[in-house]
């Protein structure tokens, strides 16, 4: 049974696949298009954040690919040298999308303040969820089983969370972008590309936690 119930990730995994391709495809395609203006992704961010008071939010560069990310704690943008330094439509689209972040921030989004909250006890969850459902598995133990399936539940809680948050900030971004004349006239079009290609990303990850909870269930309800 257990081994049977992976047939069922399979649209996850499918969709998974077809989302990373999707994001590298797009952003190596735009990354390559330069903006008109000639701003880069750190200028368009810094310009974003200057035109909605958030002066205090400041800029920093991180290592890796495609690693940029807000922190509301910190109230700090951290932003991939390949965005950050980069004058391409893709650089301001990420960029502009983190700012997207921080506008939310300030404006007290209760999507992003509920995910806050989740965060650390999904991060928990996710991590005790599996060994605790498998060692209920081997020793007959249900309530284990059912503790396990409650604390996956919450990791698939905060991926549907993340969904709002994150579409939210796309659609921040390109009308930030529009309004501080960041892009001309029909640049938008390859800084949604961008985005859309990213958010099908955490659509995958929502799925395949709902895959992986279901899966859950099955074995347990295979247990009674």
């Amino acid at each position: 049974m257990y081994f049977l119930t992976f047939i069922i990730l399979i649209p996850g995994l499918l969709l998974a696949a077809y989302a990373q391709y999707q994001v590298s495809s797009a952003y190596k395609t735009y990354s390559n298009v330069p903006t008109k203006t000639g701003i880069t992704g750190a200028g368009a961010a810094r310009a974003i954040l200057n035109t909605n008071d958030l002066e205090s939010v400041g800029i920093e560069d991180i290592a890796g690919n495609l690693t940029d990310h807000y922190d509301p704690r910190k109230k700090v943008m951290r932003l991939s040298q390949g965005v950050s330094q980069k004058a391409s439509i893709a650089s301001v689209g990420v960029a502009a999308h983190e700012t997207g972040h921080a506008l939310q921030d300030k404006d007290g989004y209760w999507p992003l303040r509920a995910r806050n909250i989740i965060v650390p006890v999904a991060g928990f969850g996710s991590n005790l969820a599996w060994p605790l459902f498998f060692i209920g598995l081997i020793f007959a133990q249900g309530w284990l089983m059912d503790l396990g399936i409650l604390l996956f539940s919450i990791a698939l809680l905060f991926t549907v969370i993340t969904l709002p948050v994150e579409f939210n900030a796309s659609s921040r971004a390109v009308k930030s972008l529009i309004d501080n004349q960041i892009i001309q006239p029909g640049e938008e079009v390859g800084v949604k590309k961008v985005l859309r290609a990213a958010a099908l990303t955490y659509v995958a990850a929502a799925l395949m936690a709902f895959l992986n909870l279901l899966r859950l269930v099955i074995l347990r309800g295979s247990r009674n």
